[in-house]
Protein backbone atom coordinates (compact mmCIF):
# COMPACT_ATOMS: atom_id res chain seq x y z
CA UNK A 1 0.00 0.00 0.00
CA UNK A 2 1.83 3.43 -0.90
CA UNK A 3 2.48 5.39 1.92
CA UNK A 4 1.19 8.67 -0.42
CA UNK A 5 -2.29 7.57 -0.99
CA UNK A 6 -2.03 6.86 3.01
CA UNK A 7 -1.10 9.85 3.60
CA UNK A 8 -3.60 11.70 2.02
CA UNK A 9 -6.17 9.72 3.98
CA UNK A 10 -8.93 7.26 3.85
CA UNK A 11 -10.99 9.31 1.44
CA UNK A 12 -8.11 10.05 -1.48
CA UNK A 13 -7.58 5.85 -0.59
CA UNK A 14 -11.14 4.79 -1.94
CA UNK A 15 -11.63 7.19 -4.77
CA UNK A 16 -8.14 6.26 -5.54
CA UNK A 17 -9.17 2.46 -6.20
CA UNK A 18 -8.82 1.12 -9.47
CA UNK A 19 -11.35 -1.42 -8.90
CA UNK A 20 -14.55 -0.70 -7.28
CA UNK A 21 -16.12 -3.13 -5.16
CA UNK A 22 -17.72 -5.84 -7.02
CA UNK A 23 -21.46 -5.53 -7.37
CA UNK A 24 -22.89 -7.87 -4.96
CA UNK A 25 -26.14 -9.03 -3.13
CA UNK A 26 -25.50 -8.30 0.22
CA UNK A 27 -28.97 -9.41 2.38
CA UNK A 28 -31.31 -8.73 -1.06
CA UNK A 29 -29.73 -5.43 -1.45
CA UNK A 30 -27.67 -4.56 -4.70
CA UNK A 31 -25.48 -1.68 -5.45
CA UNK A 32 -23.01 -0.43 -8.42
CA UNK A 33 -20.43 1.97 -5.83
CA UNK A 34 -18.60 0.41 -3.00
CA UNK A 35 -20.77 1.71 -0.77
CA UNK A 36 -23.64 -0.49 1.12
CA UNK A 37 -26.50 -0.79 3.72
CA UNK A 38 -24.61 -3.62 5.86
CA UNK A 39 -26.67 -5.47 8.44
CA UNK A 40 -24.87 -4.30 11.94
CA UNK A 41 -25.08 -7.92 13.01
CA UNK A 42 -22.69 -8.98 9.87
CA UNK A 43 -20.11 -6.32 10.99
CA UNK A 44 -17.38 -6.64 13.77
CA UNK A 45 -14.75 -4.35 15.04
CA UNK A 46 -10.78 -4.31 14.72
CA UNK A 47 -9.29 -6.10 17.67
CA UNK A 48 -6.25 -3.79 16.31
CA UNK A 49 -8.18 -0.39 16.97
CA UNK A 50 -5.66 2.22 18.09
CA UNK A 51 -8.31 3.84 19.75
CA UNK A 52 -9.12 1.98 23.60
CA UNK A 53 -11.32 4.69 25.07
CA UNK A 54 -14.64 5.47 23.51
CA UNK A 55 -16.58 7.98 26.24
CA UNK A 56 -20.28 6.79 27.25
CA UNK A 57 -21.18 10.31 26.99
CA UNK A 58 -19.78 10.53 23.40
CA UNK A 59 -22.07 7.26 22.52
CA UNK A 60 -24.65 8.45 23.87
CA UNK A 61 -24.46 11.75 21.71
CA UNK A 62 -23.74 10.35 18.75
CA UNK A 63 -26.52 7.93 19.17
CA UNK A 64 -29.33 10.66 19.23
CA UNK A 65 -27.73 12.26 16.54
CA UNK A 66 -28.24 8.74 14.41
CA UNK A 67 -32.03 8.45 15.81
CA UNK A 68 -32.89 11.70 14.21
CA UNK A 69 -30.71 12.38 11.56
CA UNK A 70 -29.39 8.89 10.06
CA UNK A 71 -25.53 7.64 9.87
CA UNK A 72 -24.42 11.08 7.42
CA UNK A 73 -21.08 9.68 6.62
CA UNK A 74 -20.05 6.21 5.80
CA UNK A 75 -17.90 3.92 8.09
CA UNK A 76 -14.97 1.59 6.29
CA UNK A 77 -14.77 -1.43 6.48
CA UNK A 78 -13.08 -4.59 4.46
CA UNK A 79 -14.73 -7.90 3.52
CA UNK A 80 -13.45 -10.82 5.77
CA UNK A 81 -15.80 -14.13 4.63
CA UNK A 82 -18.86 -13.42 4.82
CA UNK A 83 -18.86 -10.65 7.19
CA UNK A 84 -17.18 -7.10 7.80
CA UNK A 85 -14.14 -6.06 9.82
CA UNK A 86 -14.17 -2.27 10.67
CA UNK A 87 -11.51 -0.55 9.42
CA UNK A 88 -12.82 3.22 10.13
CA UNK A 89 -15.79 4.09 12.32
CA UNK A 90 -16.06 2.15 14.94
CA UNK A 91 -18.15 5.02 17.05
CA UNK A 92 -20.67 5.33 14.47
CA UNK A 93 -20.99 1.68 14.39
CA UNK A 94 -21.20 1.45 18.50
CA UNK A 95 -24.28 4.61 18.30
CA UNK A 96 -26.33 2.69 15.87
CA UNK A 97 -26.48 -0.24 17.32
CA UNK A 98 -27.33 1.65 20.10
CA UNK A 99 -30.07 3.34 18.38
CA UNK A 100 -31.48 0.16 17.34
CA UNK A 101 -30.85 0.22 13.65
CA UNK A 102 -30.72 -2.58 11.50
CA UNK A 103 -28.02 -1.23 9.24
CA UNK A 104 -25.53 1.08 8.56
CA UNK A 105 -24.19 3.12 5.58
CA UNK A 106 -20.50 1.96 4.53
CA UNK A 107 -17.21 1.66 2.63
CA UNK A 108 -15.98 -1.51 1.27
CA UNK A 109 -12.49 -1.27 0.68
CA UNK A 110 -10.09 -3.97 0.06
CA UNK A 111 -7.23 -4.40 2.32
CA UNK A 112 -4.54 -7.26 2.07
CA UNK A 113 -3.59 -7.24 5.68
CA UNK A 114 -3.57 -6.46 9.60
CA UNK A 115 -0.62 -3.63 8.92
CA UNK A 116 -2.78 -1.87 6.41
CA UNK A 117 -5.72 -2.15 8.58
CA UNK A 118 -3.77 -0.72 11.09
CA UNK A 119 -2.45 2.10 9.11
CA UNK A 120 -5.81 2.43 7.76
CA UNK A 121 -7.21 2.77 11.29
CA UNK A 122 -4.98 5.09 12.86
CA UNK A 123 -4.80 7.74 10.14
CA UNK A 124 -8.34 8.06 10.14
CA UNK A 125 -8.19 8.61 14.29
CA UNK A 126 -5.29 10.68 13.72
CA UNK A 127 -6.97 13.08 10.89
CA UNK A 128 -10.24 12.95 13.31
CA UNK A 129 -8.10 13.55 16.54
CA UNK A 130 -9.90 11.40 18.19
CA UNK A 131 -6.37 9.94 19.58
CA UNK A 132 -5.69 10.18 22.66
CA UNK A 133 -1.33 10.83 23.28
CA UNK A 134 -0.76 7.17 24.44
CA UNK A 135 -3.06 5.46 22.17
CA UNK A 136 -1.57 8.01 19.48
CA UNK A 137 2.17 6.04 20.62
CA UNK A 138 1.04 2.18 21.10
CA UNK A 139 -0.08 2.59 17.31
CA UNK A 140 2.85 3.93 16.26
CA UNK A 141 4.94 1.62 18.60
CA UNK A 142 2.70 -1.40 17.09
CA UNK A 143 3.54 -0.59 13.58
CA UNK A 144 7.32 -0.14 14.23
CA UNK A 145 7.85 -3.75 16.39
CA UNK A 146 5.26 -6.02 15.25
CA UNK A 147 4.95 -4.87 11.70
CA UNK A 148 8.56 -4.03 11.23
CA UNK A 149 8.02 -0.40 10.16
CA UNK A 150 10.71 2.18 10.53
CA UNK A 151 9.93 5.21 11.96
CA UNK A 152 10.68 7.29 8.83
CA UNK A 153 7.38 5.03 7.17
CA UNK A 154 5.36 5.41 9.90
CA UNK A 155 5.62 9.18 9.54
CA UNK A 156 4.91 9.23 5.59
CA UNK A 157 2.33 6.71 6.51
CA UNK A 158 0.24 9.44 8.63
CA UNK A 159 1.74 13.02 7.37
CA UNK A 160 3.86 13.71 10.45
CA UNK A 161 7.66 13.80 11.23
CA UNK A 162 9.89 11.37 11.40
CA UNK A 163 11.28 12.66 14.95
CA UNK A 164 7.29 13.55 15.62
CA UNK A 165 6.83 9.61 15.69
CA UNK A 166 9.90 8.80 17.74
CA UNK A 167 9.23 11.31 20.42
CA UNK A 168 5.68 10.03 20.82
CA UNK A 169 6.68 6.25 21.46
CA UNK A 170 9.22 7.73 23.98
CA UNK A 171 6.40 8.84 25.92
CA UNK A 172 5.81 4.93 26.72
CA UNK A 173 8.67 5.13 29.33
CA UNK A 174 6.49 7.10 31.36
CA UNK A 175 6.26 5.51 34.99
CA UNK A 176 1.66 4.54 34.52
CA UNK A 177 0.77 7.26 36.98
CA UNK A 178 1.87 9.79 34.43
CA UNK A 179 0.52 7.77 31.49
CA UNK A 180 -2.27 8.21 33.16
CA UNK A 181 -2.63 11.49 33.82
CA UNK A 182 -1.65 12.22 30.46
CA UNK A 183 -4.59 10.29 29.41
CA UNK A 184 -6.57 12.12 31.32
CA UNK A 185 -5.79 15.68 29.62
CA UNK A 186 -3.90 16.41 33.50
CA UNK A 187 -0.96 17.08 31.89
CA UNK A 188 0.26 17.58 28.11
CA UNK A 189 2.52 15.71 25.77
CA UNK A 190 5.03 18.58 25.88
CA UNK A 191 4.86 18.30 30.24
CA UNK A 192 5.39 14.71 29.60
CA UNK A 193 8.32 15.26 27.07
CA UNK A 194 9.79 17.54 29.70
CA UNK A 195 9.70 14.78 32.25
CA UNK A 196 11.23 12.22 30.23
CA UNK A 197 14.92 13.85 30.60
CA UNK A 198 15.03 13.08 34.16
CA UNK A 199 15.43 9.33 33.29
CA UNK A 200 14.79 8.17 36.98
CA UNK A 201 11.43 6.93 37.94
CA UNK A 202 11.48 8.37 41.07
CA UNK A 203 12.35 12.54 40.38
CA UNK A 204 9.47 11.95 37.00
CA UNK A 205 6.84 11.44 40.03
CA UNK A 206 8.67 14.44 41.83
CA UNK A 207 8.57 17.04 38.82
CA UNK A 208 5.08 15.21 37.80
CA UNK A 209 3.57 16.32 41.15
CA UNK A 210 4.93 19.50 41.27
CA UNK A 211 3.53 20.28 37.63
CA UNK A 212 0.14 18.87 38.99
CA UNK A 213 0.30 20.84 42.09
CA UNK A 214 1.22 24.17 40.72
CA UNK A 215 -0.16 24.46 37.73
CA UNK A 216 2.92 24.69 35.63
CA UNK A 217 3.47 25.72 32.16
CA UNK A 218 5.05 23.16 29.90
CA UNK A 219 8.05 26.32 29.86
CA UNK A 220 8.26 26.59 33.59
CA UNK A 221 8.24 22.22 33.51
CA UNK A 222 11.29 22.84 31.32
CA UNK A 223 12.97 24.99 33.31
CA UNK A 224 12.54 23.01 36.34
CA UNK A 225 14.18 20.50 34.44
CA UNK A 226 17.20 21.96 34.08
CA UNK A 227 17.40 22.95 37.77
CA UNK A 228 17.07 19.34 38.96
CA UNK A 229 19.74 17.92 36.42
CA UNK A 230 21.94 21.14 37.74
CA UNK A 231 21.16 19.84 41.40
CA UNK A 232 21.40 16.12 40.74
CA UNK A 233 23.83 15.77 38.19
CA UNK A 234 22.04 12.73 37.42
CA UNK A 235 22.33 12.71 33.48
CA UNK A 236 25.11 14.96 33.09
CA UNK A 237 27.72 13.35 30.64
CA UNK A 238 30.63 11.42 33.19
CA UNK A 239 34.70 12.31 32.73
CA UNK A 240 36.84 9.79 32.40
CA UNK A 241 37.83 9.04 35.89
CA UNK A 242 41.92 8.93 36.89
CA UNK A 243 41.00 5.46 39.23
CA UNK A 244 38.11 3.59 36.95
CA UNK A 245 37.76 0.99 40.21
CA UNK A 246 37.28 3.36 42.81
CA UNK A 247 35.07 5.78 41.06
CA UNK A 248 32.79 3.11 40.06
CA UNK A 249 32.77 2.04 43.64
CA UNK A 250 31.95 5.47 44.65
CA UNK A 251 29.16 6.32 42.12
CA UNK A 252 27.78 2.96 43.16
CA UNK A 253 27.12 3.64 46.03
CA UNK A 254 26.41 7.33 45.80
CA UNK A 255 23.83 5.99 43.06
CA UNK A 256 22.30 3.54 46.18
CA UNK A 257 21.68 6.59 48.26
CA UNK A 258 20.15 8.75 45.33
CA UNK A 259 17.60 6.15 45.16
CA UNK A 260 16.64 5.84 48.75
CA UNK A 261 16.73 9.17 49.39
CA UNK A 262 15.37 10.75 45.86
CA UNK A 263 17.72 13.35 45.83
CA UNK A 264 21.27 14.52 44.73
CA UNK A 265 23.19 12.93 47.47
CA UNK A 266 26.99 13.29 47.73
CA UNK A 267 30.01 11.12 49.33
CA UNK A 268 32.72 12.69 49.94
CA UNK A 269 35.51 9.84 50.80
CA UNK A 270 39.03 11.13 52.99
CA UNK A 271 41.57 9.48 54.57
CA UNK A 272 39.92 9.26 57.93
CA UNK A 273 36.16 8.89 57.34
CA UNK A 274 33.96 11.30 54.87
CA UNK A 275 30.94 12.53 54.62
CA UNK A 276 27.73 12.44 53.24
CA UNK A 277 25.46 15.68 51.45
CA UNK A 278 21.51 15.64 51.42
CA UNK A 279 20.21 17.72 49.42
CA UNK A 280 17.19 19.25 49.07
CA UNK A 281 14.71 22.11 47.13
CA UNK A 282 11.97 22.79 49.20
CA UNK A 283 10.38 22.62 52.81
CA UNK A 284 8.36 20.34 51.81
CA UNK A 285 11.39 18.46 50.59
CA UNK A 286 13.56 18.75 53.52
CA UNK A 287 10.86 17.31 55.80
CA UNK A 288 10.66 14.22 53.16
CA UNK A 289 13.71 13.67 54.24
CA UNK A 290 13.65 14.29 57.58
CA UNK A 291 10.77 11.78 58.03
CA UNK A 292 12.87 9.10 55.71
CA UNK A 293 16.19 9.73 58.54
CA UNK A 294 13.36 9.33 61.43
CA UNK A 295 12.32 6.00 60.04
CA UNK A 296 15.80 4.76 59.91
CA UNK A 297 16.47 5.37 63.10
CA UNK A 298 13.68 3.43 64.51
Amino acid sequence: MSTNRLGKGLEALIRSKEEQFNEKNNDGKNSSSNILEIDLKNIFTNPNQPRKIFKESSIEHLKESISSKGVLSPITVREVGEKFEVIAGERRFRASKASGKKTIPAYIIKVQNDSDMLELALIENIQRENLNPIEEAKAYEKLSLKFKMSHSKIAASVGKSRVYVTNMIRLLKLPDKILQSLIKNEITSGHARAILQLKMPNLMLRLWKRILADSLSVRASETLVKEFVFETSIIKPKLKPPNRQKIKEDNHLENDLIEIFGTKVKLKKLKRGGTIEISFFSSDDLNRILDLLESIKK
